[in-house]
């Protein structure tokens, strides 16, 4: 079916809240779906618009670097909720024991913080392996996590980092409820989530860790930049008087969601920092990963490369600032 163009009947600001309401017809004419695009300018407005949604549910819009290069060709006809106006959203902000990302902070928001601690460098690593500097500013780290895609940069480095995700609804009395999730219980498959009906996530919280720390991010593409991973490892580890506290180490684009290697992050504890971690990372350690076959690489090839990267992320971590 070719859709010949789309008229904008209503146009207005409602509260704060831009609303646009968009006709598509059909070539030949007649009238083929009348779509609704909400951008609200409080997280409240937000949550109210998507509680009060009837049948089609609005797709929330943090960025739309995967929803508008899909949708070339073929008519705008979803329903949006662009939350990228909001400015709670926004920003890294630092509590007693945690660390904040509001839900649309930009990956070059992410990746030009240098205030940030050591524990995010391996995060701002991998904000500069997100596309290219276009994505970057208009990606949001929300985004990244909701489209649960198993390539997503943002969630080896994340899930090193011990991240839980906040979600946030309308309660009774218009008063916002929050639960917390641990990232690795939030995305569930390939495109999946645990994001409930009426819920949209407002933000991603990094405890903070006991010990000092060095982080790193490294990505297998078949080129260096504008690629989708072949493989990806993020390395966190805790040190104290040169002597490994806490690992974690997560292996991106290897399943269909990134996984953590508990085998190995026990293994390293108790190590010396230093270069020799490496010979640590064993083939075992990789065992439940379950890469595919796909135009990029074969599956024996991105379990070989997940080894390998991980072998140089443990060097590369033991030598990062602390």
């Amino acid at each position: 079916m070719i859709f010949a163009y789309f008229l904008t009947l209503l146009f207005f600001e409602s509260h704060g809240s831009i609303i646009c309401t968009q006709m598509s017809y059909k070539q030949g004419g007649g009238l083929e779906y009348m779509a609704v695009y909400v951008r609200p300018a409080s997280l409240a407005q937000a949550l109210e618009h998507l509680g009060a949604a009837a049948g089609a549910v609005p797709l929330i819009l943090a960025g739309g670097t995967d929803y508008y290069p899909a949708k070339v060709g073929k008519p705008l006809d979803d329903d949006l909720l662009d939350i990228t106006a909001i400015p709670e959203l926004r920003g890294v902000s630092e509590a007693e024991d945690h660390w904040r990302i509001g839900a649309t902070t930009s990956w070059s928001e992410i990746a030009g913080n240098a205030e940030l601690p050591p524990l995010f460098d391996g995060l701002r690593l991998a904000a500069r392996d997100v596309g290219g500097t276009q994505i970057q500013n208009a990606g949001t780290i929300a985004g990244n996590l909701c489209n649960a895609s198993p390539a997503a940069d943002g969630v080896p480095m994340l899930l090193a980092m011990r991240a839980r995700v906040e979600l946030s609804r309308v309660a009774q009395a218009g008063q916002i409820a929050r639960r917390e999730l641990a990232l690795g219980d939030f995305i569930t498959g390939n495109r999946q989530t645990r994001l409930a009906p009426g819920e949209l996530l407002s933000a991603i919280l990094v405890p903070k860790p006991r010990h000092a720390v060095r982080s790193t991010f490294l990505k297998l593409g078949a080129r260096r930049y504008l690629v989708i991973s072949i493989a990806m490892v993020g390395v966190v580890l805790e040190e104290s008087a040169g002597v490994v506290q806490g690992a974690s180490v997560a292996i991106g684009a290897c399943s269909a969601v990134a996984q953590r290697l508990p085998a190995l992050e026990t293994e390293l504890i108790g190590r010396r920092l230093n270069a020799g971690l490496a010979n640590k990372a064993k083939p075992e350690h990789f065992a439940a990963l379950t890469p595919i076959d796909d135009m990029r690489a074969d599956a024996e090839f991105r379990r070989e490369a997940a080894l390998t990267l991980t072998r140089r992320a443990l060097v590369a971590a033991a030598q990062a600032r602390g």
